[in-house]
């Protein structure tokens, strides 16, 4: 039994990293726009930040493929700084980063009342 359990449990962490990592990778246009509240940020910046802060390597396609998207959306523009691409909220981007950080505000309260829900809440009796 204590065998089945420990592979059960392996297959909740796994689950639960791979989730981590899709969370992480479908939101990262949220979480560079809002890096680049603070700073600009080349390519390779957004690969070490993603890294640092969440341990999960991101090849560089995705990030150039992202920082592409989000300029020709008109978030960010890019400039160049002794041969080295370096991007920039535009103030497009800096208005709706206002309304993103906003709705991250309210979707971490809803988050947290369904933990504090879920919490209070019996756990089901096995049939």
């Amino acid at each position: 039994m204590i065998e089945s359990e420990m592979e059960f449990d392996s297959l909740v962490v796994n689950a639960a990293e791979k989730l981590r990592r899709r969370v992480i990778k479908n939101f990262m246009d949220i979480l560079v726009l809002t890096e680049m509240k603070k700073r600009s940020m080349s390519g390779y910046d957004v690969i070490g930040l993603i890294h640092k802060r969440f341990d999960v390597l991101v090849s560089s396609g995705t990030v150039y493929s992202l920082l592409y998207s989000l300029e020709r959306d008109g978030w960010i523009k890019a400039t160049d700084n002794q041969g080295k691409r370096v991007y920039q909220l535009t103030e497009k981007g800096e208005r709706d980063i206002k309304v993103i950080t906003k709705a991250n505000e309210e979707i971490q309260n809803f988050l947290r009342n369904i933990s504090l829900l879920n919490a209070t809440q019996p756990s089901p009796t096995p049939t």
